[in-house]
């Protein structure tokens, strides 16, 4: 499909990456992966055709479509969800114009016997027929399915785009991407604002895709459950595995090892070897020898062990005086954005030391409460904090408040006071900021980078209660590690919103989720939440099964469970089934469309042609018909 070779990208002389190569084939799930500032993005743009490089070739096959999920979009005013959503269609809805065109010139004729309102009454058939053929009937239902999975309800699908965040209109483009059936997927960090749910659900869309996908994400479990191969950028070189990231690292540091040992035994020889020459230099009658021995050095190939980049930040987050034995204690807590209500009558109780995790879809208030507790919006209710507490808080906008137009250094010092100012440029070393990367200017900063200086700005004052905001968004997956292990030592409280679950396995002991303006609580990791979530449905299902068969007896209800978690199973098994044949049948739909516009004539005349044709359109529609009624199955028993 895409072939790079020798690809060499400079900024201001140096190399950020050089002599690259490498293929894309069909099938190929690639995690992209590297520190920030390594070039993955760089090199997404390139392959998209939006950025030029300094060497090298890529070809591509002709007509190949990429779709690319960019880390910053620009929205169009004044459009819906819908509207926004089936611009993946752009050839349907040209069509479709095209037919209401016909069709109202059509209305305001009445010549009907004229040579033009004959040919008229073609063009729409031919326009007709070619609609059919891409899928015109079949886009709307398909769009719906996309954006739910990405967790619109259908009540959204007429709401203006500009209602929603940043964070929506995110999963708006992704949806059209998923829609157009690209050949190639390029995706700059997708799960960054999606909820465990949807990631979830785009897991199961991507390992289905028959297309290639590239993926640059530092969501270590996400990696592991879609990708098939893996490609890092280090230190200007690349390294391709066909292996999803966790085995990658630990093959990649097998080799190493073995690099070395083969390095260590080869040093070895050479000494012995380099020994032997200089005593027979000594004597005449080995001197022949000697240059034997020389020339056989010379031409050895001397064994190279892979660089690796292990330069990571340094974070440490003290504790600045203990606090009382409750720390928070909430009651009653309601908040509300004009007729939308986010929290209803909300009672949260946090001790000292609690390490806890807010989880639920974007939009039930996670980040809500977490600016109510530190006030930076107003409630209703009663919110107290406890003796002694200071909070420290890194909002999930938290770099949207750094000054672009001051240096790196400045912005440390003008935070800093008259303890710790002396201390901002060890601070800085220790968060990878060393050298002339003090004087960078904000604004020029990766997001990796600036969601680093944030970190450091936040070290500079004491607290003993940490709250956090999607913290790791852009940290590349080396520097997660060190914030995960920093949280994990840290002695005080720990309020943390996120999504990324290897992250947040292990780190917290309490779980709440958001949802329908309440909170629940789980005692419990993000896998015991994730593992009661699936048995709490269940269990739904079963209530309900038990209120239209009350009479029965509890061993018959308990029969019924047992067949009801059996029925639920077999659906989802089937929903998964299905939507695999859905995509099969609509790549080979696709290639036979691709065969018309290349060659119509010679395509249907094809023995048979039209009817092998309508019979795959009839049976996708077949499919999708038993999607809509399966997920309905579904719901039915979840909700």
């Amino acid at each position: 499909m895409l072939n790079i070779h020798n690809l060499t990208v400079s900024f201001q002389g140096e190399d950020l990456f050089s002599g690259i190569t490498f293929q894309l084939r069909q099938g190929d799930r690639v995690g992209l992966i590297g520190k920030n500032g390594a070039g993955k993005t760089t090199l997404l743009r390139i392959i998209q055709g939006e950025q030029e490089y300094d060497a090298g070739q890529i070809a591509m096959d002709k007509e190949l479509a990429i779709g690319f999920l960019k880390q910053d979009i620009d929205f169009e005013h004044g459009k819906t969800v819908l509207e926004e959503s089936y611009k993946a269609f752009e050839d349907l809805l040209d069509m479709e114009d095209k037919i209401d065109t016909i069709n109202a010139q059509l209305s305001d004729r009445d010549d009907y016997d004229s040579d033009s309102y004959h040919q008229l009454m073609i063009d729409l058939n031919d326009i007709q027929h070619q609609y059919e053929i891409h899928g015109g009937y079949l886009y709307q239902g398909e769009t719906e399915r996309v954006l739910k999975g990405l967790g619109f309800e259908k009540e959204d699908f007429n709401k203006s785009t500009s209602v929603f965040s940043g964070g929506w209109r995110m999963r708006i483009e992704l949806a059209k991407i998923l829609l157009q059936n690209n050949d190639i997927l390029l995706l700059d960090e997708p799960t960054n604002h999606l909820d465990i749910e949807s990631i979830i659900w785009l897991e199961e869309f991507l390992k289905n895709y028959l297309g290639a996908v590239v993926v640059v994400s530092h969501d270590k479990m996400f990696l592991d459950n879609i990708t098939n191969r893996t490609i890092e950028i280090s230190l200007g070189k690349i390294y391709d595995y066909k292996k999803p990231y966790s085995t990658y690292l630990k093959y990649r540091e097998e080799i190493r090892e073995q690099q070395l040992a083969a390095q260590k035994n080869q040093q070895k020889h050479i000494e012995h070897t380099e020994k032997l020459i200089e005593k027979f230099r000594a004597k005449a009658s080995k001197a022949t020898m000697a240059q034997s021995l020389i020339k056989k050095l010379d031409r050895l190939d001397r064994i190279e062990v892979d660089e690796d980049d292990q330069s990571v930040m340094s974070i440490h987050f003290p504790i600045s005086v203990v606090p009382g034995k409750v720390v928070i204690n909430a009651e009653k807590i309601t908040k509300k954005y004009d007729d939308l209500t986010v929290l209803k009558e909300i009672d949260l109780l946090v001790e000292r030391n609690s390490k806890i995790a807010f989880v639920g879809q974007n939009g039930q208030g996670k980040s809500t409460l977490a600016k109510c507790v530190v006030g930076e919006v107003p409630f209703s209710g009663e919110m107290v904090l406890g003796h002694n507490v200071q909070i420290g808080y890194f909002a999930q906008d938290q770099v949207d408040y750094l000054d672009g137009s001051k240096t790196v250094l400045d912005t440390m010092i003008d935070a800093a006071n008259e303890s710790n100012r002396s201390k901002v440029r060890d601070m800085l070393g220790a968060f990878l900021f060393r050298g002339d990367d003090v004087d960078k200017y904000v604004r020029v900063l990766s997001g990796g980078e600036r969601n680093r200086l944030a970190l450091a700005k936040l070290l500079l004052q004491p607290f003993n209660v940490l709250i956090m905001d999607e913290p790791t968004n852009h940290l590349d997956i080396q520097s997660k590690n060190v914030l995960k292990k920093a949280l994990n030592n840290y002695e005080g409280t720990l309020i943390l919103v996120s999504h990324d679950r290897s992250f947040l396995q292990g780190l917290t002991k309490k779980i709440y989720e958001f949802k329908d303006h309440k909170i629940k609580e789980y005692l419990g990791d993000i896998d015991y939440f994730l593992e009661q979530r699936n048995i709490q449905n269940l269990r739904e299902a079963e209530k309900r099964s038990v209120q239209k068969t009350s009479e029965d007896s509890t061993a018959s209800s308990n029969r019924q469970s047992y067949e009801d978690q059996k029925r639920l199973k077999s659906l989802k098994n089937k929903l998964s089934k299905l939507e695999s044949s859905i995509s099969s049948s609509e790549k080979e739909l696709k290639d036979i469309d691709l065969e018309l516009s290349i060659n119509y004539e010679k395509t249907i005349a094809q023995e048979n042609f039209f009817d092998r044709y309508h019979l795959k359109k009839e049976g996708l529609e077949s499919l999708m018909k038993e999607w809509e009624s399966l997920t309905q199955q579904i719901e039915d028993f979840e909700n």
